[in-house]
């Protein structure tokens, strides 16, 4: 349920193809984290370690476009954060891999910051006929920049803990 109405939302603020990146990036980092920091026979494979990448972006937007969204950006921000808190406390629970969900998060929240949309109000020059619309400031690159980040990061994790864990 939580996944659908996530999906559903960010998919209408994001590029399609970005979004499935988020998704599986987000996946990618939860299970990095789930291989290094769960025990022996501990490992685990879900899409909930993704969910929480989606949440991550999510806090991430909002963040981002505090000023355009105002006092409703704050209010988001709360939300989403008690929201956060509220599942990785539910993940304390036995047999809830809670590192999973944590590194879905950070991984998510990393790709976010690179590939979110920076929104800017457009159409405000003109006097005579304004035309307003939204803009995304983001250029491609940046999106390029956040996978390449977080493939090396969550990589390089996972091939430590490959050799040394």
């Amino acid at each position: 349920m939580l996944y659908y109405l996530l999906a559903v939302y960010l998919k209408n603020i994001m590029v399609m193809c970005v979004f499935i990146v988020l998704y599986f990036l987000s996946a990618f980092s939860g299970n990095v984290f789930s291989f290094l920091f769960t025990g022996e026979n501990g490992y685990s494979i879900g899409a909930s370690t993704a969910v929480f990448g989606l949440i991550g972006a999510e806090l991430i937007f909002f963040y981002q476009n505090r000023k355009l969204f105002g006092s409703y950006a704050k209010q988001a921000i709360s939300n989403t954060l008690f929201i956060i808190a509220i599942n990785l406390f539910i993940g304390l629970t036995p047999s809830i891999d809670n590192w999973g969900h944590v590194g879905g998060l950070l991984g998510g929240m990393m790709f976010a910051w690179f590939a979110s949309p920076v929104w800017k109000v457009s159409g405000l020059e003109s006097n005579l006929s304004p035309n307003f619309s939204l803009v995304d400031q983001r250029e491609s690159r940046e999106v390029y920049i956040g996978i390449f980040l977080v493939l090396l990061i969550f990589g390089a994790m996972a091939t430590w803990g490959l050799f040394f864990k």
